[in-house]
């Protein structure tokens, strides 16, 4: 098992991206937090795997707060002693809306969510890390986190700086024992267009037109593997990196 005796805690981990990489680290003999936002999604993820033989426990948290990111590493660490790696999955979209069209409202939310939440998680992991002198943390940014139009000005500018702390982290503990990578998924079938309503017409017309040349969507699944193999000693000497997975998408 890759992953034996470690603890991980990995947000947005009730559906989707997040939940497939918290089954799958389970498997791989690790001890996992679920948090999500979503209370009730997060103790059923929870049991699912616990019915499987793994270790988990729930917590219903907002990782757009930072007392709630507190709560979240106080009751991992209360049940199962330590944390060892962080997955930073919690997202939102932004409903493509342009530049031209942003309210502060919906910009603050985005950012919030999707780069505010990544950095209140790795500050407070990377305290319990240096004391170990160990830790991974596994980012998850997006294609629009490498290109300029992908998703609408928030998404896009929050998935960018996803990538910036990602390469600054890495470099600046490297010599730490810390590890920092990311992951920048193509088109996967997840819920997280639930986030979205009334899309901006505009915007998604411009971010759509070169949707054509997706290969294919992924599923979540194929997104875990390649966090569990930054997570674990396979990936010992990758760092501050971002790992592409897109079916060939983003080689257009």
């Amino acid at each position: 098992m890759k992953l034996e005796g470690k603890v991980a805690i990995v947000t947005g981990a009730a559906s989707g991206v997040g939940k497939s990489i918290a089954k799958l680290y389970a498997d791989e003999g690790a001890k996992v937090v679920i948090c999500d936002l979503n209370g009730d999604a997060a103790s059923s993820a929870a049991d699912e795997i616990t019915q499987a033989g793994g270790q988990a426990i729930a917590v219903e948290a907002n990782v757009s707060k930072e007392e709630e990111i507190q709560s979240l590493f106080e009751q991992g660490i209360k049940h199962f002693g330590t944390v060892d790696i962080i997955v930073n999955n919690a997202g939102i979209m932004d409903n493509f809306v342009p530049v031209g069209e942003i309210t502060d409202e919906l910009w603050d939310r985005v950012i919030s969510v999707n780069l505010t939440s990544q950095m209140r998680m790795m500050r407070t992991a990377v305290s319990i890390f240096l004391e170990k002198q160990s830790g991974v943390i596994v980012n998850i940014t997006s294609a629009a986190g490498l290109f300029g139009s992908r998703a609408g000005v928030a998404y896009t500018a929050s998935k960018h700086g996803v990538v910036g702390i990602t390469k600054n982290v890495a470099f600046q503990y490297a010599e730490k024992g810390i590890r920092c990578n990311a992951i920048a998924p193509g088109g996967i079938n997840t819920n997280i267009g639930s986030t979205m309503n009334a899309p901006d017409p505009f915007g998604m017309e411009r971010v759509m037109s070169g949707a054509n040349n997706n290969p294919r969507n992924g599923d979540p699944e194929e997104i875990a593997t390649v966090a569990l193999f930054l997570a674990s000693d396979d990936a010992k000497y990758v760092n501050g990196t971002v790992i592409t997975a897109d079916g060939g998408w983003m080689a257009y």
